[in-house]
């Protein structure tokens, strides 16, 4: 099956945008193929439990797709100079099948993806 990347970078300040990044990523998920989520600048707020409530017009809730995603098994990669900066540690990542990740892990999964879908 095909690979996608969705390279999440807004915020939670933008919902219909966010969401919707995560929604997309959720469908390819269910339709079967590989998915990578990297979240990056704003985004990496996404992830924060605070925000999992967060919905956005028509495109759903936040926290339904990032359980969706885990579920049907796709990964998540985090910028790790996003995230320090927006002051989160590794007690981002729990709950969530995600990891740190730097620009060059960016730049592989966009070079190794065959869709690369940026929100």
């Amino acid at each position: 099956m095909p690979r996608f990347l969705v390279h999440i970078h807004t915020g939670p300040a933008d919902p219909n945008k966010a969401t919707l990044g995560c929604l997309v990523a959720l469908t390819a998920a269910r339709k079967g193929h590989e998915v990578t989520v990297f979240f990056a600048g704003d985004g990496v707020h996404l992830l924060a439990a605070d925000h999992a409530g967060l919905e956005g017009a028509g495109t759903g809730r936040l926290g339904d797709h990032l359980t969706g995603l885990a579920e049907a098994g796709a990964r998540f990669r985090v910028s790790g100079m996003s995230a320090k900066a927006r002051g989160y540690d590794d007690g981002l990542l729990e709950a969530h099948p995600a990891e740190f990740a730097m620009p060059e892990v960016l730049v592989d999964l966009a070079h190794a993806a065959d869709t690369v879908l940026s929100y």
